[in-house]
């Protein structure tokens, strides 16, 4: 048992009146103790439920955070590599049960352009036990997991796309995932792994969300951390895909002014967006889905790959305005070179697997 950690506990689990919200240095120790297994399974069960009952600051958020960067993996790439900056995309890793996702679509395009992507997750998880972003490359006939960290880094280099891989990459973050089935609750975690990159350098942070307080405490986090340009988004079931059947309330990070900040709100149908959002299926139907939108650029996922891939195209500064942005993801599309890039990527991992 760590008494150290003990101490950290009862600060955060005392309750309404006694309680005490933890500073960013003894959060990141608190992760830290977790994360080496030096808190003891009951310890670690306690202060995650106790976290998610108390709900995280954002000063706590950094703490966690620093401890990440001081333990996980971390890619790192000569900064004039690129045009744009990395663009990391933050989803929930228990995945997605009732909308069909068509972030890595949206991914492809991006790199199609010459916006390089990082993109991290494992499979399915609790509590949700939604399909994964992992089992969704390999239902497009791309299989990350069998990369080394230097083969992550050399994917996005050469390809200007890649997956980090959480079991394999950050196992030490994996060896608490049998606590969200445990405690029967998303933790603080959780809201980490949204805002949580594995890029060092200059990034485009963009993070899903659901809740509003949520969307608050990344903006101070962020702040807190030195980003700046980061894009936050209401998606779906808190990912960064856009609602084509709603209103997306995006909040814009500036990264020229830092600490300012910008309410942006979507209105598909003024971009002639028809309403609804595409119902996740079966996993099968959702990759012959995404396999189909990518050759033909015409199915039912048409008008929520054009509406992703089009914002982002904008947000990431390869077009000037929003409907220059649609136009020029319909044009990807019509012209395979999405459907390219899908299989440039598929020929480096046939390269170099094991």
């Amino acid at each position: 048992m760590s008494d150290t950690f003990r101490e950290l506990l009862k600060s955060i689990g005392s309750g309404v009146h006694t309680g005490k919200n933890l500073t960013r240095s003894q959060a990141e120790l608190a992760t830290r103790l977790m994360l080496t297994g030096e808190a003891t399974p009951a310890q670690i069960g306690a202060f995650l439920i106790a976290h998610r009952i108390k709900r995280p600051t954002s000063e706590e958020l950094a703490g966690i955070l620093d401890a990440y960067d001081a333990f996980g993996p971390k890619l790192s790439i000569e900064p004039s590599a690129f045009a744009y900056p990395v663009t990391v995309f933050g989803n929930p890793y228990d995945g997605r049960s009732r909308t069909a996702p068509v972030m890595p679509v949206t991914a492809l395009l991006l790199a199609a352009q010459g916006v390089p992507v990082v993109l991290h997750g494992g499979d399915r998880m609790p509590t949700k036990y939604g399909i994964s972003l992992a089992e969704i490359w390999r239902g497009l006939g791309l299989d990350f997991t069998k990369l080394s960290l230097d083969g992550v880094r050399d994917c996005l280099l050469e390809t200007g796309l890649t997956f980090l891989y959480i079991p394999k990459h950050f196992p030490a973050v994996q060896s608490l995932v049998p606590y969200r089935e445990q405690i029967g609750k998303r933790p603080p975690l959780a809201t980490v792994e949204l805002i949580w990159s594995p890029f060092a350098g200059n990034i485009h942070q963009i993070a899903g969300f659901v809740h509003p307080p949520t969307e608050e405490r990344f903006r101070e986090t962020l702040a807190s951390r030195g980003i700046h340009h980061f894009t936050t988004v209401k998606g779906l079931e808190g990912s960064c895909d856009l609602a084509g059947s709603r209103t997306a309330i995006i909040g814009l990070g500036n990264p020229i002014e830092p600490g300012s900040f910008d309410r942006f709100l979507l209105h598909p149908r003024d971009y002639n967006f028809r309403s609804g959002d595409p119902e996740l299926d079966s996993p099968e139907t959702l990759f012959r889905q995404l396999k189909a939108v990518i050759e033909s650029g015409e199915n039912e996922l048409t008008d929520a790959v054009i509406l992703n891939g089009g914002f982002y195209l904008w947000r990431c500064g390869v077009s000037a305005d929003l409907p220059s942005a649609f136009e020029r993801a319909r044009t990807l599309l019509r012209e395979g070179k999405v459907r390219d890039k899908l299989g440039s990527i598929e020929r480096y991992l046939d390269r170099v697997r094991p």
